[in-house]
């Protein structure tokens, strides 16, 4: 490596150096970025000079401890939350020089997927999920933002549950609606914050595959925040944040070969 080679290159496999020499464009770019909350002597400072790259079709997930700041760089990517310092980059578009009207305009285009579910007790499933529709695109149709949204139910194994209403539901059924929600407008990036908590371990597999194949089939951008172990394999990366710190991105395809070398070596063979 050279001193004028880029970081991204280093991090990607050679599928992404390729998308890189073609001039494609990061889905989020972050330099130098800062988070602070509070001021004066309650000023506390979550996030210390992060520089990260995410390229459309990736899947990272960010793994860290609470209070890590994982959340904090999540709302900042999602235009939930003001760039303070640094410069963040998100589909094209500078977020800590864009306009509040800019960033609304950038939000439809990013699918959030949060912990709470913060669905409309009013609201069935179907209602639920088609509001989604109906915020970014007004002038589509009610009958076909419903199939849409039922279409997306199924997608997540709730065709059955689609016109109950979230009393009607359990956690998990509720989740898989916000999931659905967050995922049926088609956006260009999806945010989910530990998106697999409240699932069982076939609900969680169904929709991290449902991911996956956004991501490899529709090149959509996907950063998971979880500690959900079960489904470390569905990444591209993994980032580790600690004390508001990324400390390490590491290319899961490039850490399960080095744990194979590892494991053939006789020091590591008599480890259990």
């Amino acid at each position: 490596m050279t001193e004028n080679t880029p970081v991204s290159a280093v991090r990607l496999d050679p599928s992404w150096r390729q998308r890189i020499a073609e001039g494609q464009l990061p889905a989020v770019a972050a330099d130098g970025l800062q988070h602070h909350y509070g001021s004066g002597e309650l000023r506390k400072q979550v996030l210390y000079d992060n520089t990260l790259e995410i390229y459309p079709g990736e899947i990272i997930i960010m793994t860290g401890p609470s209070g890590s700041g994982k959340t904090t760089l999540l709302t900042l990517i999602g235009t939930l939350r003001r760039v303070q310092q640094g410069e963040l980059f998100v589909l094209g578009r500078p977020l800590h020089q864009a306009t509040p009207a800019q960033l609304l305009d950038l939000r439809r285009e990013i699918g959030f997927i949060f912990q709470a579910h913060n669905l409309f007790d009013s609201l069935t499933a179907t209602q639920n999920v088609r509001m989604a529709l109906e915020l970014v695109d007004p002038q589509g149709g009610r009958a076909s933002h419903t199939q849409q949204a039922r279409a997306m139910l199924d997608a997540v194994g709730l065709a059955a549950r689609s016109g109950h209403k979230p009393k009607q539901l359990s956690g998990g059924q509720k989740q898989r609606v916000a999931i659905a929600r967050g995922l049926v407008h088609q956006p260009r990036l999806v945010l989910a914050d530990e998106p697999t908590a409240a699932l069982d371990e076939h609900s969680g597999r169904t929709v991290v595959e449902l991911l996956r194949k956004m991501a490899k089939e529709q090149d959509v951008a996907i950063v998971i925040v979880t500690h959900d172990n079960r489904i470390l394999d569905v990444a591209d990366r993994i980032v580790n944040l600690v004390d508001g710190s990324i400390r390490s991105d590491v290319l899961v395809q490039e850490a399960a070969i080095v744990s194979q070398m590892l494991m053939k070596c006789e020091v590591f063979k008599h480890l259990t």
